[in-house]
């Protein structure tokens, strides 16, 4: 958290201060409010914290091994934001940006230099990557504010939705989904995969108190080949299909389904939602 004129600063409450600005220039100048211009805001934030010390470039840069940078400026008085030039999806670009803008508004009195990588921009749900996550975060809530993604989703989410929320805020169909996967109170799971092996997922958290979630980043766990997700002839499954809960959770109940969708990701080889119902856990039975 960041100490400014006496209040602590959280990645969701800097991020509600930001949007709280961005309402009142919408409606006072009659602009579009979505996707949100991130280079125009991070040059007048240290207007709205009444800071000193402004971001003076956002720019392009060949940074080989990395998707956006913050860096002081040398003479020590600014910072500059800098992104991969090699990104071609303006989604991406444009949580990059905000990312990094995030560590600046949160974390600027930590160090002078921040350097992220793709896997910083997934690590949601990483303890390891505190400070990462609450740049995830911020960016999140910035981008994408929860009031406008709600009335966006009607009924059970699918990759459809999720895809035109992607388009409203110009970010990457997989931050639309951590996004709401981050904030719904259903029992959904986010995975993305490659060459048969779960990369990183990412569970809500009515799903992760039922059980039902991956633990990629400490061991190998291999995609079920009775998945839709196994399936090299399924490239898009947007509304998702019925499958039996036991193929990805072997601890379910009997009988007991989850939705299952996929798509075909460029950043990954699958991105694949599961939804589960609302009534079911998959603990391993409790024995004394």
């Amino acid at each position: 958290m960041t100490e400014t004129s006496g209040a602590m600063l959280t990645p969701h409450k800097a991020a509600f201060h930001l949007t709280t600005v961005l309402n009142m220039y919408n409606v006072a100048h009659s602009t579009a409010r979505f996707p949100v211009d991130v280079p125009n805001l991070a040059k007048h934030c240290h207007e709205f914290f009444h800071w000193d010390d402004a971001i003076e470039k956002v720019v392009g840069a060949d940074i080989d091994n990395f998707e956006g940078c913050l860096a002081r400026i040398d003479d020590d008085r600014g910072w500059a934001i800098l992104y991969n030039t090699s990104i071609q999806s303006s989604g991406r670009v444009r949580f990059t940006q905000a990312h990094e803008l995030g560590h600046y508004v949160l974390h600027r009195k930590v160090r002078s230099l921040f350097e992220c990588t793709s896997e910083d921009m997934y690590a949601w749900q990483s303890d390891e990557r505190k400070i990462e996550s609450e740049a995830d975060v911020f960016a999140a809530n910035l981008l994408m504010p929860l009031d406008d993604f709600r009335e966006q989703i009607s009924g059970p989410v699918t990759f459809g939705q999720l895809s035109l929320c992607a388009e409203r805020y110009d970010v990457s169909l997989t931050a639309a989904a951590l996004r709401w996967v981050s904030a719904t109170d259903r029992k959904l799971v986010l995975i993305a995969s490659n060459d048969g092996y779960v990369r990183w997922s990412n569970s809500s958290d009515a799903a992760f108190k039922g059980g039902a979630f991956f633990r990629s980043r400490r061991d190998l766990v291999e995609v079920p080949l009775e998945s839709l997700t196994a399936d090299v002839t399924v490239t898009r499954e947007l509304e998702g299909v019925l499958v039996p809960a036991k193929i990805w959770f072997p601890n379910a109940r009997t009988g007991t389904k989850i939705r299952e969708m996929k798509i075909d990701s460029e950043q990954y080889g699958a991105l694949t939602l599961l939804e589960l119902p609302s009534t079911e856990d998959v603990w391993a039975p409790w024995s004394p």
